[in-house]
């Protein structure tokens, strides 16, 4: 089998790599583990990941070989090696990550117990295979002082094998020095304290060396704390205790042995010490620390920027509150923990409308936690694609109700402005302040493409067109064309012209029957302003003549009748068979009937479109329909279906 070879990685948290092999890739029909490395040094508190890639056969002792599980381990436990993620000591520290033939092994918080030899072990359907063990150090950081005169000798000192990093330098926390060898030689002051690093891993130093601090307490806030001073002196002395401010003179605190504090405060925190004096001469004790330990106090909370925030801005929450030792953080949206740390700072890189809320944050150390008060994130955002909704949703009749509605999640509300498509023409909602479009009596000019936009400060957003299709209950034909040329009650056309003459006639229909009328339609020279002016007058004196030329016979008629009744020799004899009627096919003279009692009658309208600019003119012509009546019997009853037509011509 083929030599094994192994990348590691160091996790950002802090891992230390080391590479001492070089790597060697198996061929792709022989067992192998890819290692570059055979040892890794790691700090203490840091993370580690061991990266590896596996090769086996496809086909093994004359079978197919897939792989059935692969894991790590460090011992064994019954002559079986242990998966790692089994072992108890590793719990909640250790993950094993697998994808497309590359394993990671990674481990947190390491400690010094987790040095160990770490195996990758492969099982197949026909066999396993391990590969080199990988040696893990895990080490704290230690910082070796010496001094010569004014300077001072310092060493990082680590298990890590020397040459293959850097060190980073801190004094009093703050990075001063990179450099391979992990000597530094710096000035000496008795204020400073000195800490050391690996470099890429500064969140791990060794802890800090100084020159010793006076005798100090540490003393939790409220407690009963008693300072006592006592010498040894004859006569007896009198005592002072006094408080170091930095200022050259200082008042006493107290002029006995004991200063005493009942309920000491964290603003008690301070270096103390005390004088004794007697007739011979007086001495000053050496100072001590009081160090008053307290919980947080109330944390406050801020937000920037302070004014509206806008989906996609940059965001930060802070948290800060008094506390000794330090506090630590934890930021909550809504009872769920969304970011814990030493800082008191949540940031949003591009925050989205997801992340508004209700947030707080809790301070805490050993000596106690608090919340803070609740603090509202509003997120601005543009409207969402909005959605539209069409009631009712199935097949739309001409006469019927439609109301259209849209709808948005928007911040702040959306305002809804509703359009029809390829029409100019602003179509406002009956409220404007709400997202519905409602067509009270739909007619099919009302069918077409409509599309609403929601707006507010941020933004906006339109929907896609949505169709609106109206069935009409009238169709209007035109003779020996067999496409319908409208639909709907009113049949308009626009730009009349010579070649609209003709036969039309409008069918109408229900669920039950459909049933049609007829009009004819002639189209003169001329305008067709002057066609009214010219037909009313010759239809009234048509009507007219026609009425005098009935009165007049009627009257010379009776007048005859008359004379002949006073002549004896004229006197008309009854005849025979009056019973019988008259059986004749004399034609009474035309009526004019305008028919209102049609039941249910249909009635078609045309109308010439107008220019726009000149003053509506509109006048109605009711084409009479003329009954010839005769006294012989009818050979067909009339039928009452029978259809009239109104034509309206619009100048």
């Amino acid at each position: 089998m083929r030599g094994a070879a192994m990348s590691l990685t160091a996790a950002a948290s802090g891992l230390v790599v080391f590479l001492l092999s070089v790597s060697v890739v198996p061929g792709q029909n022989d067992w192998g583990v890819a290692c570059t490395s055979t040892e890794i040094c790691a700090v203490k508190g840091s993370t580690v990941e061991i990266n590896c890639t596996y090769t086996y056969p496809s086909t093994w002792d004359d079978g197919e070989n897939t792989v059935e599980k692969t894991f790590w381990f460090t011992k064994q436990k019954g002559g079986e090696r242990v998966d790692l993620t089994t072992v108890s000591e590793y719990a909640g520290r250790v993950e094993d990550l697998c994808e497309n033939n590359t394993c990671t092994l990674r481990i947190r918080n390491l400690t010094e117990s987790d040095s160990a030899e770490y195996w990758f072990r492969i099982i197949t359907t026909r066999d396993t295979y391990w590969g080199p063990p990988v040696t893990l150090s895990v080490t704290d950081l230690q910082v070796e002082m010496s001094r010569s005169g004014s300077s001072a000798l310092l060493q990082c000192l680590s298990s890590c094998p020397p040459g293959h990093t850097s060190y980073i330098w801190f004094k009093n926390r703050q990075e001063v020095k990179e450099d391979t060898s992990s000597y530094a030689d710096f000035s000496y002051d008795s204020a400073d304290s000195y800490s050391c690093a690996l470099k890429g891993y500064e969140d791990f130093p060794s802890p800090s060396v100084y020159r010793p601090k006076p005798p100090s307490a540490e003393i939790e806030e409220g407690s009963s704390v008693t300072l006592t001073c006592s010498n040894d002196e004859n006569p007896t002395a009198n005592y002072t205790w006094y408080k170091e401010d930095g200022s050259s003179y200082l008042p006493p605190l107290n002029e006995k042995p004991r200063l005493i504090f009942s309920s000491i405060q964290s603003s008690d925190s301070g270096q103390y010490y005390c004088t004794a004096e007697n007739l011979l001469g007086s001495t000053r004790s050496e100072s001590i620390f009081i160090d008053v330990k307290y919980g947080p106090k109330l944390p406050s909370v801020s937000v920037s920027p302070s004014a509206e925030i806008k989906e996609g801005s940059s965001v930060t929450l802070t948290c800060s509150s008094d506390a000794n030792p330090a506090a630590n953080y934890i930021w909550y949206k809504e009872n769920q923990t969304v970011f814990q740390g030493a800082e008191g700072s949540y940031h949003f890189t591009s925050i989205s409308s997801e992340d508004r809320g209700i947030y707080y944050c809790k301070s805490e150390n050993q000596y106690g936690g608090i919340k803070s008060s609740s603090l509202s994130i509003d997120v601005q955002y543009a409207p969402k694609p909005p959605s539209v909704s069409v009631s009712p949703s199935a097949e739309i009749e001409e006469g019927s109700s439609v109301t259209l509605t849209c709808s948005s999640d928007a911040n702040p509300a959306a305002n809804y402005t509703w359009y029809k498509k390829n029409v100019s023409s602003y179509l406002p909602p009956p409220f404007s302040d709400k997202p519905r479009l409602v067509l009270s009596s739909i007619q099919s000019s009302d069918s077409g493409q409509y599309y609403c936009r929601a707006e507010n400060l941020v933004g906006s957003r339109t929907t896609d067109p949505i169709f609106i299709d109206v069935k009409s209950n009238y169709t209007w034909y035109k003779e020996d064309e067999y496409s319908p040329k409208a639909s709907g009650q009113i049949f308009t056309i626009t730009g009349f012209r010579a070649d609209h003459s003709g036969k039309y006639s409008c069918e109408a229909q229900n669920k039950i029957g459909r049933r049609n009328s007829t009009l004819h339609q002639i189209v003169v020279k001329g305008s067709w302003k002057l066609l009214p002016l010219v037909t009313i007058p010759v239809v009234l004196l048509a009507v007219i003549s026609l009425s005098v030329f009935l009165w007049i016979r009627k009257k010379r008629a009776s007048r005859d009748s008359s004379e002949l009744e006073q002549s004896p020799g004229n006197r008309e004899e009854p005849l025979p068979d009056q019973g019988q009627p008259e059986q004749q096919d004399d034609l009474q003279y035309a009526s004019v009937h305008f028919s209102n009692n049609r039941a249910e009658p249909l009635y078609s309208n045309m109308r010439a479109g107008q220019h726009l600019g000149h003053t509506e003119q509109k006048e109605a012509t009711e084409y009479a329909a003329v009954n010839f009546k005769s006294r012989a019997p009818r050979t067909r009853p009339e039928d009452p279906a029978e259809l009239y037509s109104v034509i309206t011509k619009i100048h």
